[in-house]
């Protein structure tokens, strides 16, 4: 056991665990931040995305020990009212069905949208074909990524 100095969602936590715990399970277990999903376990479906210095990472097998001093964020901090272009356009091209694997879309798409603030629809394809929608709503995600850039300034 180890004591882990966290920079989440412009916060300071402390997390006494293993330095091998994934970063997914820090967050859900320890800290109570329970809007990044557990989908797959082995960073395939892009259900535990959060942002390590902006960049979309898979929390469920990012250790914590390799966190160090970059700054994470989830989908709880990705916008204090939950008004990010991203979660707009997805409330308005009314993406979610299941709704379980919007945050890990929504940190996906939100970093895309912050490298590259107009992408072409084969970057957004490349880039949100990595997270998988059980429901099959890609045509909207795609949709609501191009909405959010639209908007973006």
């Amino acid at each position: 056991m180890a004591l882990f100095k966290l920079s989440i969602n412009n916060r300071a936590y402390q997390a006494d665990i293993e330095g091998d715990t994934p970063l997914l399970w820090v967050l859900r277990d320890n800290l109570g931040l329970v809007g990044t999903k557990f989908g797959c376990g082995i960073a395939q479906c892009g259900a535990c995305t959060v942002h390590l210095d902006g960049k979309a990472v898979r929390s469920c097998v990012l250790p914590v020990s390799a966190v160090g001093k970059s700054k994470v964020t989830t989908i709880e901090g990705l916008s204090e009212k939950g008004d990010h272009p991203v979660q707009k356009a997805w409330d308005e091209v009314d993406v979610a069905q299941c709704g379980y694997c919007q945050a890990g879309q929504i940190m996906t798409a939100a970093a895309l949208l912050k490298e590259k603030p107009k992408p072409t629809d084969e970057e957004i394809v490349a880039t949100m074909s990595g997270n998988l929608c059980r429901c099959g709503t890609y045509h909207r995600i795609r949709e609501a990524v191009k909405v959010a850039a639209s908007k973006s300034k």
